[in-house]
Order: structure tokens, then C-alpha cells, then sequence
């Protein structure tokens, strides 16, 4: 798999993952933190269109871990 495939497979999982944030009530301090995983999330559209593909997968990276704060808090990730 290279760069770019990579990075559209987490994009995919971030689109999953921020539904499932979205069908669930959360508070304010917490909504703030979604929109800032939304905005990495835009980031890493942006950076992949500039082919600009380290920072592009380190935005989505981050965008995963603001998100996963979230959902860690609200019992959506179950340990296998």
C-alpha cells in the first residue's frame, strides 16, 4: 500500500468514526475537540491534494487520536 492509498483508507475510517461520534450526546468541551479533528481531518485533504504526503498522514493521524479521545470517553472502543 503506498502513501496515498494510506491515507485515503484513514480518511475512510475517520468518515466511520466521526458518525458514530455524531449519533451520540456529547458535551460541550467535547464538541470542541471533534471540530478540531475535523479540521485535521480538512487538513489532510488539503496537504494530499498540495501531494504534500508526510504532513497529509500526520494530520490524519492526529485527526484519529483527537477523535479517539472522544470516543474512549464514551465507551465506543471496546478492547479486543
Amino acid at each position: 500500500m503506498d502513501a496515498i492509498e494510506r491515507i485515503e483508507k484513514d480518511l475512510e475510517l475517520f468518515a466511520k468514526n466521526i458518525k458514530e461520534v455524531e449519533s451520540i450526546k456529547i458535551h460541550d468541551r467535547e464538541k470542541k475537540i471533534v471540530e478540531m479533528a475535523q479540521d485535521y481531518r480538512d487538513d489532510t485533504e488539503y496537504y494530499l491534494k498540495q501531494k504534500d504526503h508526510l504532513t497529509s498522514f500526520g494530520c490524519i493521524t492526529y485527526a484519529h487520536g483527537l477523535l479517539d479521545a472522544v470516543r474512549l470517553q464514551h465507551d465506543l472502543i471496546i478492547d479486543k
